[in-house]
């Protein structure tokens, strides 16, 4: 039986679960046709569990956290078969999908599941959940794509299983890690800087560490976000909902006119469906600012047996109080370009390093100060452009969240797949009651962007 210990940036996101939000990533497919089990069960073998090791592993705390093969792994108590209430329509599967989102993965065995729904709207359906700890939302979207049919789609190669930290975001870890000990202990210098041979590496570093430190310093300086209704105590239960598919070339069409871009015009639309929103609810109406996280691991190079996560955060302020579509739009794609070439997300990977190496109490203070400082997560995540199939069912659309930490309520996940873009919202229930109202917000804007 082997056992791999846990990376601590995917440590910190394990410890970051409670019973109000859990660190799972959820997503909900839908495809022409009935997915068939046993073949779906073949794919998952050779194409999941084969490649990926922490797929057919479990969590064991042992002076420490680790990754363990689970004994007589069995990928068919990973498959559960799920009807929907009738008319078994979108609604039926939006709720299907909330309740998912509070339903917690147990230690003892594989943090994942796969639920099929067979019957839906002429074809299935199904809801795919897997742990944070495992890897990030970029990284599961590309385990997904290998699992596909299609031989247009190349297969995800896997590189060989390592413990060691690599690449640019791992460096910049602990080049933060070498400033931070620089500051609390002088004497103390970490032999991940000064063990560097390379005399430009050094120099590199040290650039790294001075922007890294400035960065770090201005995210913890950063006041809590504005208090709105969309922040306060959370209710634990929670409710998706997804808009109908909205046209790729539409929405790249108006923001071209705009000389902005597809995610600056999405963006603006949320920001313009929250103002909107929180006119409807007599809130104070203010800039409320995004968790967005963003890929740091190439996507031109295959993803480690291991996967884990390797992605940077970045808070992006939502101009929810500017007045029309326009100036929403221009202030949208003027603080997005700010942000583009700022080391903030590569800080933030540093910091959930950091976390994942402290004692508990610790991490839960540091987290729910990183997160008062925002309202909501948001993702966006391309798929293919072409169709594709799974187990010989095409698939028809997709959509999916990140999880929201702390006590964030509101989660918006953007998806293209095949010329089409779907936007979902995940909420507390608490906080937001009638998020089918928050959706029909955003589609009201994104039409008014549209035509303008």
């Amino acid at each position: 039986m082997s056992r791999h210990r846990m990376r601590p940036v995917d440590a910190a996101w394990l410890r970051m679960d409670t019973p109000l939000n859990l660190m799972v990533v959820t997503s909900a497919q839908w495809y022409d046709r009935p997915l068939d089990r046993t073949n779906l069960a073949q794919v998952l073998k050779e194409r999941m569990i084969d490649r990926f090791p922490r797929f057919s592993q479990r969590v064991v705390e042992d002076h420490g956290l680790w990754w363990e093969d689970v004994e007589d792994f069995d990928i068919e108590d990973r498959i559960h078969d799920q009807t929907l209430p009738e008319p078994a329509g979108l609604a039926e599967l939006e709720r299907a999908v909330g309740d998912q989102v509070s339903v917690g993965l147990p230690w003892d065995r594989p943090l994942w599941d796969i639920y099929l729904i067979d019957r839906y709207q002429g074809g299935a359906a199904a809801i795919f959940r897997m742990h944070h700890a495992i890897a990030d939302g970029f990284s599961l979207v590309r385990v997904l794509l290998s699992l596909t049919d299609d031989p247009s789609v190349e297969p995800v190669a896997i590189a060989p299983v390592s413990d060691e930290p690599t690449g640019w975001a791992d460096l910049t870890a602990h080049a933060l890690r070498g400033a931070l000990s620089l500051v609390t202990h002088p004497l103390t210098v970490p032999k991940e800087v000064l063990g560097l041979a390379n005399p430009m590496r050094l120099i590199d570093l040290a650039h790294t560490v001075v922007s890294d430190t400035r960065a770090a310093g201005k995210l913890l300086l950063l006041p809590p976000d504005h208090s709105t209704v969309l922040k306060g105590p959370l209710a634990r239960e929670k409710q998706t909902v997804w808009t109908e598919p909205i046209s790729v070339d539409d929405v790249k069409s108006s923001a071209k006119a705009s000389t902005a871009t597809i995610n600056d015009l999405l963006l603006a639309a949320v920001a313009g469906a929250l103002r909107t929103y929180l006119v409807r609810r007599r809130s104070a109406v203010a800039d409320v600012r995004a968790i967005v996280p963003f890929n740091l691991r190439p996507l031109d190079k295959p993803l480690p047996a291991e996967l884990g996560n390797q992605f940077g955060l970045v808070y992006l302020t939502l101009p929810v109080e500017a007045a029309t579509h326009q100036e929403r739009l221009d202030q949208m794609k003027h603080r997005m370009d700010a942000i583009k070439s700022s080391p903030e997300g590569l800080v933030a990977y540093g910091v959930l390093q950091i976390l994942g190496m402290t004692p508990g109490p610790v991490e839960d203070l540091a987290i729910r100060i990183f997160t008062s400082k925002g309202t909501g997560v948001m993702t966006n995540v391309p798929g293919p452009r072409h169709p594709v199939t799974l187990a010989g069912s095409r698939l028809l659309g997709t959509i999916g969240w990140g999880p929201t930490s702390g006590d964030l309520g509101l989660g918006v996940g953007i998806f293209s797949y095949a010329g089409e873009i779907t936007v979902g919202f995940c909420v507390d229930k608490g906080l937001i009651p009638d998020v089918e109202v928050l959706r029909a917000d955003f589609m009201d804007e994104l039409y008014a962007l549209l035509k303008e």
